[in-house]
């Protein structure tokens, strides 16, 4: 595919390159920047969409389709959810009453009823949907780790696939965190898998993987995991956007003054110094001093200190800020933004579903997700960003109760169908594809995949349905695995 960047780095200062040393402390994965691409956004080959950019969000635990965008209010008791449907701007279109925000915007965006695949296990419903195969590869354990042998990504594959066009950015990003279960297995999927780690999209972990067992759009809007088996201590997170004055991997705990954070970028520095002698910087530190440097990179993490009124519109919450966040690396020209509302399985409501999703969870996402749509138009950037939102499942159409665990009634894990919400990036509006059946357990019409959701990214992006990716080998791997949903976007 497209060649490392050869842009030459600017001349950077002494102060500059000492600050570059902080690299290694800002939760940044930078195993890559090394191989960053020319920037340049040439559209040469393009074929199929006209979108520059996709934000991928991605609602780990899994997303009840019966409490969003596919209520069933006529199905039977122990089906039937306690939130009404609601009228959109879109005739005919109905929603669940806690995204009023969404129901005014409705014909900006799409949601897709019938997706499918055959798992109900977390772990490999993550694999699927990220990576847009419904299938194991050979060898696939599902065990909590990242293989080289695993699917690549949708992220690395779109990373890899279009050239960048910001030369201070990687054309793939995933925030606010990686997805770590709670037992501290890192969830596969979201990695360059076969490509290999120098194709992992770029990780900025902004948000500090604290005790796994709170959950929620932290610091407003959280919950513990289990009602009657709550965490002993507070959820004390702190959303930290990276900068070069201090990290989410410096926590209080750890950085207790600005005088040891000092004494650390000093050691830092003479780390440096004393590698780098006479010699010119190695690739990797240009590319990192290069990032550093960059003021609209500068401007793209530091959300936590927009304008009040913007947060305001965002919501001063991990949902806020995380989307605030993708809203800015696309501006600054980032091709794909993969966004991980609520830290792993936060949407895994087995319990107090309503109470949960009426007030912890839906309220947030509707805000922040309005807050983004509306700033791509008005900014004209809606047509050219793709949005995606998704979960590893859906939920089961019976309600169920853990006693032990919770107080009231949740839905368990289920992959037989999802619902899916798209956006802007040529999508048609106000359009409705596939439905399930009465009860909300089956595709009844237009079943599609992860095979086919992936197909319409790289279609709305303008990869070409014949494009491949190599390996190390130099041997081709398609990347497209199925047909574009049919219907969704614009011809």
């Amino acid at each position: 595919m497209t060649a490392p960047s050869q842009f030459r780095h600017p001349v950077v200062s002494r102060r500059t390159a000492v600050q570059a040393g902080a690299v290694g402390l800002l939760g940044l994965g930078t195993n890559h920047l090394g191989a960053f691409q020319a920037a340049g956004g040439s559209n040469e080959g393009r074929t199929g969409g006209t979108a520059k950019s996709c934000i991928y969000i991605f609602l780990s635990g899994g997303l009840a389709q019966h409490e969003s965008f596919d209520l069933k209010p006529n199905a039977p008791d122990g089906i039937r959810g306690e939130f009404q449907p609601i009228a959109t701007a879109s005739p005919g279109l109905e929603i669940c009453e806690h995204l009023p925000m969404l129901a005014q915007r409705s014909r900006d965006w799409a949601v897709v009823r019938s997706l499918t695949h055959p798992t109900n296990e977390h772990t490999r419903g993550h694999y699927y949907m990220l990576t847009g195969r419904g299938v194991d590869n050979p060898g696939f354990r599902g065990d909590r780790k990242a293989n080289p042998t695993d699917w690549p990504s949708i992220a690395s594959t779109v990373g890899d696939a279009l050239p960048a066009r910001n030369h201070n950015l990687p054309p793939a990003v995933v925030l606010p965190e990686r997805l770590v279960h709670w037992s501290g297995g890192v969830i596969p999927g979201a990695y360059g898998g076969q490509m290999g780690t120098k194709r992992d999209p770029f990780f900025i972990e902004a948000s500090p993987y604290g005790n796994p067992f709170w959950r929620g759009a932290y610091p407003e809007y959280t919950f513990a995991n289990e009602t009657k088996k709550p965490p002993a201590a507070a959820d004390d997170r702190v959303f930290q956007a990276p900068n070069i004055t201090l990290s989410p991997d410096m926590s209080l705990g750890r950085i207790t003054s600005r005088v040891d954070l000092l004494a650390d970028l000093d050691r830092q520095r003479g780390a440096l110094e004393r590698s780098a002698g006479t010699q010119r910087y190695d690739e990797h530190r240009e590319s990192a001093i290069s990032l550093l440097a960059a003021p609209e990179v500068r401007r793209a993490f530091d959300v936590t200190r927009a304008d009040a009124k913007i947060q305001e519109r965002y919501g001063r919450n991990s949902f806020g800020w995380s989307l605030l966040m993708a809203y800015r690396l696309v501006e600054a020209g980032v091709n794909l933004v993969q966004v991980n509302l609520g830290n792993n399985e936060t949407w895994d409501n087995h319990g107090e579903i309503f109470y949960r999703l009426g007030n912890r969870l839906l309220p947030p996402t509707d805000r922040a997700l309005c807050a983004l749509m509306d700033d791509l138009k008005s900014s004209g950037l809606l047509d050219s960003t793709l949005i995606v939102m998704a979960s590893e499942f859906g939920r089961t159409p019976k309600l169920s109760t853990l006693p032990t665990s919770f107080h009231a009634a949740g839905r368990d894990h289920w992959g037989a169908v999802q619902s899916v919400f798209f956006a802007g990036g040529g999508v048609n509006g106000g359009t409705v594809i596939g439905s399930s059946d009465a009860i909300g357990a089956y595709p009844a019409s237009n079943p599609q995949t992860p095979e086919s959701m992936a197909a319409t990214i790289y279609h709305a992006l303008g990869i070409p349905h014949t494009a491949v990716w190599h390996d190390d080998t130099s041997r081709p791997h398609s990347i497209y695995y199925g047909e574009p949903i049919p219907g969704l976007l614009r011809a």
